[in-house]
């Protein structure tokens, strides 16, 4: 599993559990959570496999999450979950890779969301903005963490590939089959020597010197 994806950072716990405090919150940062986009925001997330999320929950992670620091940064989960969109969108936009169909349509609603300013959290909210963009992809991950993680390997492979020959990543023909294909290679290679080192080219036992 690459780096990338370790769960360091997790979200507010809240987000797991329907809230139970004696008031209802609807508001992050002074803003105030308009119920039917709640209610929009949640077709999605059963769209890509999610459960539902109450104004509650909503409010009480971005109180959770607005902590002091500088005012526009946004916390290390948020950020670790941006990156995973970032590498969402990458994998989409590559012409030469070809995403299993079960998840091209999760992969485009992600950054469809994403990129969208009509959202559940203006962006533009200091340090929580982002967090319903962290949500959905945190929500559609379990389908879609294998495959962009063979993605970012098959970038790494194609760079490799590319340099042996001297040539530039942009101009160099590298598709998904070349790509399992020099995985397989690579796997039969590595088997080979462990065998290797594992074992001995001596027979299992050698009769002893005896000097007379």
């Amino acid at each position: 599993m690459n780096a990338l994806f370790s769960i360091a950072n997790p979200l507010p716990k809240i987000l797991l559990t329907p809230f139970d405090g004696p008031t209802r919150r609807r508001c992050i940062n002074g803003f105030q959570l308009n119920p039917a986009e709640v209610d929009r925001f949640n077709v999605l997330l059963a769209r890509i496999g999610g459960r539902a999320l109450d104004t509650d929950q909503l409010a009480s992670a971005g109180r959770e999450l607005s902590r002091p620091g500088p005012a526009e940064a946004a916390p290390p989960c948020i950020r670790q979950r941006l990156r995973w969109i970032a590498a969402v969108e990458q994998m989409l936009a590559d012409r030469q890779w070809q995403p299993a169909n079960d998840a091209v349509d999760t992969a485009s609603a992600i950054v469809d969301y994403a990129r969208s300013r009509d959202d559940l959290i203006p962006d533009w909210l200091p340090q929580v903005g982002r967090m319903d963009d962290a949500i959905v992809v945190e929500t559609a991950w379990p389908q879609l963490s294998a495959e962009v993680d063979d993605y970012l390997d098959y970038v790494r492979v194609r760079g490799e590939q590319a340099r042996q020959r001297d040539r530039s990543v942009d101009g160099y023909a590298f598709s998904r089959t070349d790509w399992e294909e020099v995985r397989h290679e690579q796997a039969v290679l590595a088997q080979y020597e462990k065998r290797i080192r594992e074992s001995s080219f001596l027979p299992g036992t050698s009769p002893l010197f005896r000097v007379h």
